[in-house]
């Protein structure tokens, strides 16, 4: 299965992202109010300047408390991006996710966002290609 296959069966609406001048604390609001780990750190939605998780912002508390909160998202964020693009193998980026230990991966096209596919959207999409495999094979089996 390919990405742009799984970005297709997901049911929302583009990529949520905030400018990287955007505080910590309403970054927390977005991710609450949206039920998502991650969001993107942009300046113009398009081009993605880094990534913030849920995991980036609780290290940050645990290191130097609640002041956190009113910094800027860029002073937290994953500047270092790990993406995939439409056409990569769903497994290849499940497997770049469990070595790197992350739960989100922008997917990028022509240098832009174009979505975001997580770790759970890639094993619900693996255990449905498995499902289907399953059910193929018993049909051959049944003779069906």
């Amino acid at each position: 299965m390919l990405v742009h296959q799984i970005l297709k069966s997901k049911d929302s609406e583009g990529v949520l992202s905030v400018k990287p001048t955007t505080l910590v604390s309403d970054a927390v609001k977005i991710l609450a109010n949206e039920g998502i780990g991650t969001v993107i750190v942009s300046q113009d939605g398009e081009v993605p300047v880094g990534i913030l998780s849920e995991r980036d912002i609780v290290r940050e508390l645990a290191q130097s408390g609640v002041d956190c909160m009113s910094n800027p998202v860029d002073s937290y964020m994953t500047a270092k991006l790990i993406t995939c693009g439409q056409n990569d193998d769903a497994v290849a980026v499940l497997e770049k996710m469990t070595k790197g230990r992350f739960r989100h991966m922008p997917v990028i096209e022509d240098n832009k966002l174009v979505g975001m596919i997580s770790l759970g959207d890639v094993v619900k999409a693996r255990l449905s290609e498995l499902a289907m495999e399953n059910d193929a094979l018993e049909g051959m089996i049944m003779g069906h």
